[in-house]
């Protein structure tokens, strides 16, 4: 099965992305998948919306994990996105959302999708590693610090401090 360290490619990182609703962000992912993995920006969108009418994927602290299904998908697709604003997203915490990583997979990978909805979930609960993609104005670094994630990281990191 793949991680979500296998999937992420460092073009699919975006920093400072200017949007101000759920709707332009969701537009923007559309136009992100469309330019690099040649997918129908509104087909995405689509998706998108469609899962988030089951409820709101914004998880809290900022964070959100737009997913949805695409039918013809191969293999799962996953993007970086952090905002330069932050929008509303119905979050239970209330808080607006300032990053969000999006999920594609195939319409038919059920078990896949809740396994890498998970792992995206317990990474993103990680308050050291969202200070860090917060406040890194490099790409690279945001790359970086999201495929060298690791629960036992994260573990090392509290008992030290």
């Amino acid at each position: 099965m793949d991680s979500i360290q296998k999937l992420l490619k460092l073009s699919h990182v975006l920093l400072d992305v200017e949007v101000t609703s759920k709707k332009r962000l969701f537009e923007q992912i559309g136009i992100l998948f469309e330019n690099k993995n040649q997918l129908s920006r509104g087909l995405v969108s689509d998706a998108l919306f469609n899962r988030e009418k089951l409820g709101s994927t914004g998880l809290g602290h900022g964070f959100a994990l737009p997913h949805g299904r695409f039918k013809g998908l191969k293999t799962p697709l996953c993007a970086f996105m952090r905002l330069k604003g932050s929008i509303p997203f119905e979050s239970p915490d209330g808080e607006n959302v300032k990053m969000a990583f999006i999920l594609l997979v195939p319409d038919h990978a059920n078990e896949q999708h809740l396994a890498l909805l998970s792992e995206i979930a317990e990474m993103f609960s990680d308050e050291e590693l969202r200070k860090t993609l917060s406040s890194s104005d490099s790409v690279e670094t945001v790359f970086k610090e999201i495929i060298h994630w690791t629960p036992h990281a994260r573990r090392q990191r509290s008992t030290t401090l």
